[in-house]
């Protein structure tokens, strides 16, 4: 089988990230000089991936995958010419990355949403959560905006001109509003269970909070608008949107043996999507036209 994974991967810069790719050619993309479509990821050793490299090596696709621990290199190192693809975030974060970096890297195809949720260690129901309560709310700038939607999806709060993926919480209408929101450190909502009456609280804490993701009394629902901008897409540069190898390998990653350990993996939270291209590019391009403005 044709697998590799590069790792560990060096947290230097770009240098260093395409010296463990192997070296300078980044011909790749286009699959005219043989080497293998290198694909940015975070948690390579995830067992999906074991089954999506598996699959791809049987249609004749050589995969790398190249293992990332911070999330602020996969983009660069693409935008670069260091990868080929990547897949590791939601439309809201490639968008942020554009505008800030004047870049155009575009989404080929979804993954999955994985589900915010709100969670009380002191309420069974949303409709036991009173008048004048106080929710926990992450307070990075991805997470809080989502965090704002989820609350007004659930009847909690207001927002102003109905709320956007770049909503803060001054534009909470509070005379609209069932609660008051605090913004916390994103993993601190759990812990501020005791002290509030509920808190969002982003996947990846929830565990420590001793909760399952079935104890949410809300989460945002996958084809609600507030949840389309946290599509998690697979990623390229511009002029290898049309690659048809590519394409397929966004195929293969919803192949029914991808998906299943996939969903093992995120705990049975992920909703999977497979929104066109184009209509990932519209949402996209929103989300831009929303962040420049602001």
């Amino acid at each position: 089988m044709n697998r590799r994974i590069v790792l560990p991967l060096a947290l230097a810069g770009a240098t260093a990230v395409l010296a463990a790719c192997g070296g300078g050619d980044t011909e790749t993309a286009s699959g005219e000089s043989g080497d293998p479509i290198r694909i940015g990821v975070v948690g390579a050793s995830e067992d999906y991936w074991q089954a999506f490299t598996e699959l791809a090596d049987e249609e004749g696709i050589d995969v790398e995958l190249v293992n990332f621990t911070d999330y602020t290199q996969p983009n660069p190192a693409l935008s670069q010419g260091q990868l080929d693809l990547n897949q590791f975030q939601h439309l809201q974060y490639l968008a942020a990355y554009n505008v800030a970096n004047d870049d155009d890297l575009t989404p080929i195809g979804a993954t999955a949403i994985y589900p915010l949720g709100l969670y009380s260690q002191k309420h069974q129901s949303l409709e036991d959560i009173p008048e004048g309560g106080e929710v926990a709310i992450p307070n990075d700038e991805t997470n809080q905006a989502r965090a704002l939607l989820v609350l007004q999806d659930a009847g909690l709060i207001t927002l102003e001109g109905g709320g956007s993926s770049t909503s803060l919480p001054s534009d909470v209408v509070e005379e609209e509003s069932r609660v008051t929101v605090t913004p916390v450190a994103a993993e601190q909502t759990a812990t501020a269970l005791n002290s509030v009456d509920a808190s969002v609280i982003n996947n990846d804490f929830v565990a420590d909070a001793g909760l399952e993701p079935t104890d949410a009394l809300y989460q945002d629902q996958a084809d609600s608008p507030g949840a389309r901008p946290y599509i998690n897409v697979w990623v390229a540069r511009s002029e290898d949107a049309g690659n048809e190898t590519f394409q397929r390998l966004v195929d293969l990653y919803h192949s029914p043996e991808v998906e299943e350990a996939s969903s093992q993996a995120s705990g049975g939270t992920a909703v999977f999507t497979d929104n066109p291209a184009d209509e990932l590019a519209e949402i996209l391009d929103g989300i831009q036209t929303d962040l420049a403005a602001h």
